[in-house]
């Protein structure tokens, strides 16, 4: 579906034409409800078809250079992998039961396999869209998926988060460097550097947040009673502090990942000639993820519809590319070279894993 194209530039030399979605809240409601009601229903069996048919609508509005997304998986190819792994998990949950010892052998094994699901997910779910009638691809391998997860979180562990950033790095190195369109090749060199800049920000966040409650509960707790009541009164206090710590850590997360969004996608280049941007704001991004949830609960879920178009409106809107020469020539030699990819290709790599 074709939708009128239009550009906005960034404010560099460069101009960047910037994504749009078209959705509607009130159209997807329709789409939602009957996903909720037919899962219900059918005992969750119907929630890989609900998956289907919500990225459908999700891809087919989310328009780039006048052109729109598509969506190819099958609701059987998702429900076949989660039926893989609901058994894993199962059997899992017997052998507990069974011999617990052995689960504590099973568990560092999992997490060395788990790395491979991810794998075939980027595969499966990239090559299941396409765009100009042009498919998507991933290469990556399992031996860079265990870098960039395995060994990404344990030298995170190891460096109690100081390594962070370097984990980021190899994770989206990961995804992006082995994605293709057509035969054409993503990258991201995103700097080191900024991601730390990134990460000082939130860290400092945190510990604001943190002091600025340590300071209201020990001013709040110096106005008890006896020493009795002020024993009490620091105890509610210490208890409200670790209620409100989370809020802090949810802001300071929702920053750390608007940011290194932006920093990943804006070093982002297809075929080494055109540049992707990102330019979410921080505050906004984390208003938008927090009163999203605020408002669904208020609901009853009734307005996760409304939230999850409002959020896919604002990633859109801060998503652009800039296409180093004329638009129309470029897909032309995109598409004489990667090919119109067949249906057969979806069956190679046949089911998603859900992760």
């Amino acid at each position: 579906m074709a939708v009128v194209e239009k550009s906005y530039p960034i404010g560099e030399s460069r101009v960047f034409q910037r994504a749009s979605f078209t959705g509607r809240a009130a159209e997807y409601f329709g789409i939602w409800i009957v996903n909720v009601l037919l899962t219900i229903i059918t005992l969750g069996i119907y929630s890989a078809w609900a998956k289907v048919r919500r990225n459908r609508y999700f891809y087919g509005n989310t328009a780039l250079l006048g052109h729109t997304f598509e969506y190819h998986a099958k609701g059987k190819q998702i429900f076949i992998g989660r039926l893989i792994v609901f058994g894993l998990l199962v059997a899992l949950n017997i052998l507990s039961h069974v011999a617990p010892l052995a689960v504590l052998a099973i568990w560092p094994v999992m997490l060395v396999v788990f790395p491979w699901f991810l794998m075939r997910g980027l595969k499966f779910n990239a090559r299941v869209t396409s765009y100009r009638n042009v498919r998507f691809d991933f290469v990556g391998t399992y031996g860079g998926a265990l870098k960039a997860i395995f060994l990404g979180a344990l030298v995170t562990i190891i460096s109690l988060g100081l390594l962070s950033p370097v984990a980021s790095r190899w994770f989206y190195k990961y995804i992006f460097d082995n994605l293709r369109y057509g035969d054409r090749q993503f990258s991201t060199e995103p700097r080191l550097g900024a991601l730390y800049e990134a990460f000082v920000t939130v860290v400092a966040i945190v510990i604001a947040g943190i002091v600025i409650l340590g300071l209201f509960s020990a001013v709040a707790s110096g106005f008890g009673g006896n020493s009795m009541g002020r024993g009490m009164g620091s105890i509610s206090l210490w208890h409200w502090m670790i209620v409100l710590i989370i809020p802090i850590y949810i802001i300071a997360g929702l920053y750390y990942r608007a940011a290194v969004r932006n920093i990943i996608w804006s070093a982002a280049m297809v075929d080494h000639r055109h540049q992707l941007k990102s330019d979410l704001g921080r505050r906004r991004y984390a208003w938008i993820a927090i009163s999203n949830v605020i408002v669904t609960f208020a609901t009853l879920g009734l307005m996760r519809p409304w939230a999850a178009v409002r959020l896919q409106r604002y990633l859109a809107e801060h998503t652009a590319i800039h296409v180093d020469g004329e638009i129309g020539v470029v897909f032309d030699q995109i598409r004489s070279t990667g090919g119109v990819i067949s249906a057969e290709y979806l069956d190679v790599d046949g089911f998603d894993f859900g992760f």
